[in-house]
């Protein structure tokens, strides 16, 4: 039997890395003070069509439910947290709220995404606020630090800013010519060059215009470095932006970069807008976000403005797989496996493994009766093993054994609850 198309299993390796990433979010959640909670993985259809429209249904999972309401699967945590944060009329303002977990969408499979995958977000909901967006960017940085991940680049724009050049170069502020713009600088990064001017020529826009938008939209470097190539006196909330930059400097952030091709694809942006890249991956964006005020508006809270961040935690663990971070298979971690000779020393080494777990040291054990060498076979992704024989045992000692260098020696059976590994250094 096969799974449906774009679906996967979680296996025990992938399913510790996610509980690694979680863990390193969770905690930073909390160090920041936002509120953990897991919004509906089921929505009505209606509240996922609220900015998006009927077209939201090519991209997700929807059907009738048995009394015949149009609902659908989540596709990210943002609507459900929005629907949520709109709804708590005495909620206090700012809210920062957080949340992990899976979601899905019909869309094509691709490295590092499958139509079930998982996300960490996070959100700010209040008056806009320059600090909000901040903050929202801080958090991301530290979260990425934390992974120990390297050359990572928050690229960061503004929609205003984009969308003035855009009104500039074809003389108008028609919204569906502006959306459509939009679209096709946030595809020069996924699409050639070639291929989006055709796309564009056929739809009736003049190809030179397109060609400077698309120009434009490869701008990026440093305030200095940005305003030696581009006059950005002729653009929209470029002083925002210099604020933002200097805002994040006195947080101690530095791995930010203004690129005016970040746009982000959603409608609901409408303010700053940034990408979290790894400089030397082909993979795309491991996390993006920026300020979606419309959203609020239309969920009619013209009170709240909104500002957050997603990530991608499977692509993440990808780039940490090729910067050898973490492996792609079981890592040992500080796990003991618990081993014993014959038939008559199991008894023994049950008795082990219950004395070590009590005491929180994570313990593998043999439930089948193997014979040694099939243990020993098994044990391969601990870090150490407890071997537990009847020469050594008549002394009140077992043998622990490296696995990871080969040494061994021997232990008393009554400082196994004390750090095993200091045995053999």
């Amino acid at each position: 039997m096969e799974l449906p198309r774009g679906m996967k299993d979680f296996e025990g390796a992938e399913n510790a890395s996610i509980e690694h990433v979680r863990s390193h979010f969770k905690k930073l959640s909390d160090l920041y003070g936002f509120s953990f909670m897991d919004p509906s993985p089921i929505e009505l259809l209606s509240t996922l069509e609220t900015k998006s429209g009927p077209a939201i249904r090519d991209e997700i999972y929807y059907f009738k439910d048995k009394g015949d309401r149009e609902v659908a699967l989540r596709f990210d945590f943002t609507m459900g947290l929005t629907r949520y944060a709109t709804s708590q009329k005495s909620m206090k303002l700012p809210a920062k709220i957080s949340a992990f977990g899976g979601v899905f969408r019909y869309d094509e499979p691709q490295k590092g995404r499958y139509r079930y995958f998982h996300q960490w977000d996070i959100e700010v909901y209040g008056k806009a606020n320059l600090e909000s967006e901040s903050e929202i960017i801080e958090i991301t940085s530290r979260l990425f630090d934390s992974l120990l991940l390297k050359d990572i680049t928050i690229d960061i724009n503004h929609r205003n800013l984009v969308e003035s050049y855009i009104n500039r170069v074809f003389d108008s502020k028609e919204p569906q010519l502006i959306a459509d713009i939009l679209r096709a600088v946030d595809k020069i990064a996924k699409k050639p060059k070639e291929q989006i001017l055709k796309e564009f020529q056929e739809k009736g826009y003049e190809t030179k215009k397109i060609e400077k938008i698309l120009e434009f939209s490869q701008i990026k470097g440093t305030v200095s470095e940005v305003e030696e190539l581009f006059d950005t006196e002729l653009l929209e909330s470029w002083d925002d932006l210099k604020s933002l930059i200097d805002s994040l400097e006195n947080r101690g952030v530095s791995n930010v970069r203004i690129n005016f091709g970040i746009v982000r694809g959603l409608d609901y942006y409408s303010g700053v807008v940034f990408e979290v890249f790894d400089k030397n991956s082909t993979l795309g964006a491991l996390a993006g976000g920026g300020r979606y005020d419309t959203l609020t508006r239309a969920f009619n809270r013209e009170d709240i403005g909104a500002t957050g961040v997603a990530g991608g935690v499977e692509r993440i663990i990808l780039t940490m797989q090729e910067q050898k971070i973490i492996s792609d298979t079981a890592a040992s971690h500080d796990r003991i496996a618990v081993l014993y000779i014959n038939k008559e020393m199991q008894k023994v080494a049950f008795s082990i493994a219950s004395l070590l777990r009590l005491n929180n040291i994570p313990t593998d054990i043999d439930l089948a009766g193997r014979n040694m060498r099939k243990q020993m076979d098994i044990a391969t992704n601990a870090k150490l093993a407890i071997i537990v024989g009847p020469q050594e045992l008549e002394n009140g000692n077992v043998v622990l054994k490296d696995m990871v260098k080969g040494t061994e020696g021997t232990i008393s059976l009554e400082k196994l609850t004390e750090d095993p590994g200091q045995f053999l250094v």
